[in-house]
């Protein structure tokens, strides 16, 4: 061979021995595989058997990310999406397919959803309405009068953590040939398992608990077997899959998913205690409080033990510019627009999560101009709360 097509293919396609089995999945980073045959590449092309042939369609990485979700969700099967919001997009797109093209949503969900709502499906003829998830007789007359062709909620709502039924209302939209699709990111399925409870589609964004270190973007639809394959054919035409790369560490944080929100969780449980007797609060919103109005809920379909790592909570007396004030003296917990990582983040819902929606309907729905959404990390708890403490003070 001459130099120019060494520089092509010398080294390249270099074949695994049989017998080397790698003990972490490798990042298989080339966009294009091709096979001993054209046939089995035909037979590949066609469904028949199982085997990457391009990367929008699948890719070894991916694939292992994909059935681990399945089996941490208890699927049938999963795709992983280069956003969380490209895993709704596609979620909704498959759950109309064949149906009337109609979502009920619960009322207090994250901002971009809504926006999704509004400016991808709305311009396509898809209505939306909205009801509040937690009243069962509200989710059933709005189903019977509005015959949704999906039915959309969150396992706990954002910010105010607000916990509707999934399994009563799957029921529902069961009965009504809906498909029910739920958010799941906040609760992980360390804490919930929607599909177990009758759910049809859920969507994680894997850069928050899954990948836990702030540095992938990217999300996760997992689902029956009935949406599965419509799910990876929409995919397969639109993309937004995720790479491959992003894959990998998505898969490394799952590995320590387990101890990571094991300690959030325990350290927003000691947040919320505390916050609920500082000086400087009026209201605490978590899941684990005694008196929390979706108590029996929460303690038929979470895990015994934990209720998450978020909690929101009213800084006493404070609008926008003293809320942004107490932001700015924090030192320890990061003042970003995530959540799930190793590190603490608090976010204020009016400049971020919700800015976009008119202020009359976020006091509708809880969420105050003095409303602040802490997502706990792995760090010292007593750290935490000393930050926390140091920044409401001059308040």
């Amino acid at each position: 061979m001459k130099f120019e097509t060494k520089v092509v293919h010398t080294g390249d396609r270099r074949r695994v021995p049989q017998l080397a089995v790698p003990s972490t999945t490798p990042i298989y980073l080339s966009s294009t595989y091709f096979y001993d045959s054209a046939e089995t590449l035909d037979r590949i092309f066609g469904h028949e058997e199982e085997g990457p042939s391009y990367s929008r369609y699948s890719n070894p990485t991916n694939d292992a990310l994909e059935e681990l979700t399945t089996a941490l969700e208890g699927g049938f099967g999963s795709l992983a999406t280069s956003s969380g919001m490209t895993g709704l997009q596609l979620a909704f797109q498959a759950g109309l397919l064949d149906r009337a093209p109609k979502i009920l949503s619960a009322s207090a969900i994250y901002g971009a959803t809504v926006k999704m709502f509004d400016h991808i499906f709305a311009p396509f003829n898809v209505e939306t309405s909205y009801v509040d998830i937690c009243d069962l007789d509200a989710v059933k007359a709005a189903i019977e009068k509005e015959k949704p062709g999906c039915v959309f909620m969150e396992t706990m709502s954002n910010p105010t953590l607000r916990v509707g039924d999934i399994e009563e209302i799957a029921k529902l939209t069961r009965a009504a040939g809906a498909c029910l699709i739920v958010d799941s990111t906040f609760s992980t399925p360390m804490l919930v398992r929607p599909l177990d409870l009758g759910a049809n589609i859920v969507v994680h964004s894997a850069t928050k608990y899954f990948a836990g270190h702030g540095d992938v973007l990217g999300g996760l639809v997992i689902s029956d077997q009935q949406h599965h394959e419509t799910v990876r054919m929409l995919s397969r035409i639109a993309g937004g899959t995720l790479g491959p790369f992003e894959s990998y560490l998505t898969m490394r944080g799952i590995k320590t998913l387990a101890l990571r929100f094991e300690r959030q969780c325990q350290n927003a449980q000691k947040l919320a205690e505390w916050l609920c007797g500082h000086p400087c609060v009026a209201k605490v919103n978590y899941c684990g409080d005694p008196n929390h109005p979706d108590a029996a809920v929460i303690k038929k379909s979470f895990a015994p033990g934990l209720f998450g790592a978020i909690l929101s909570f009213e800084i006493k007396g404070a609008d926008k510019a003293s809320v942004m004030q107490f932001m700015n003296r924090l030192k320890l917990v990061v003042p970003g627009t995530s959540l799930g990582d190793v590190h603490s983040l608090l976010l204020y819902p009016v400049i971020a999560s919700h800015r976009d929606i008119a202020p009359k309907m976020r006091e509708r729905l809880g969420i105050k101009d003095n409303l602040v959404r802490v997502a706990a990390g792995i760090e010292a708890v007593e750290d935490i709360m000393a930050d926390l403490d140091a920044a409401l003070r001059p308040l």
